[in-house]
């Protein structure tokens, strides 16, 4: 079964990509590897710190977000999906009050979300990481990288 046709039977539909912030581009390629930067969730999400301002439940659908973004991201690089062959490694940035301690609760919204879409192809390895702050004041960014054919 296509990836495609996945995200319909689980009614996802992938977001606009967006433009990069600063100066960087959005994904980068070196051999088989398909880079994506750091990913917020949108403007959708509430911003703040974890644990303080926002709660795990809010920081795991802003996580789920960032992951819908990526996988936008690496079909406008790969032209389809299909080509993964396998998602490498997800880094996942929490913008956490100091004393959180439930970052991989966080970006299990993101994990859950590939192993989801790409089943076998979406299981990674993974950093689950506080910050004392992010961008914009978002609770969540995520990068990943894939392996594609």
């Amino acid at each position: 079964m296509s990836i495609e046709t996945r995200l319909q039977e689980l009614n996802i539909t992938l977001p606009e990509t967006v433009n990069p912030a600063a100066n960087y581009v959005r994904y980068q390629f070196t051999g088989n590897l398909l880079y994506i930067s750091g990913t917020g969730p949108g403007t959708d999400h509430p911003t703040g710190k974890v644990g303080a301002d926002v709660t795990v439940d809010q920081a795991y659908a802003a996580a789920r977000a960032c992951g819908l973004q990526i996988l936008a991201t690496a079909q406008e690089a790969l032209g389809s999906l299909d080509r993964i062959v396998r998602t490498v490694k997800v880094l996942g940035m929490v913008n956490a009050d100091p004393y959180f301690q439930k970052h991989p609760q966080v970006i299990n919204g993101c994990s859950d979300l590939l192993v989801e879409v790409l089943g076998d192809k979406g299981r990674h390895t993974r950093s689950a990481v506080g910050m004392g702050s992010l961008p914009g004041g978002i609770s969540v960014e995520i990068e990943v990288t894939f392996e594609f054919e």
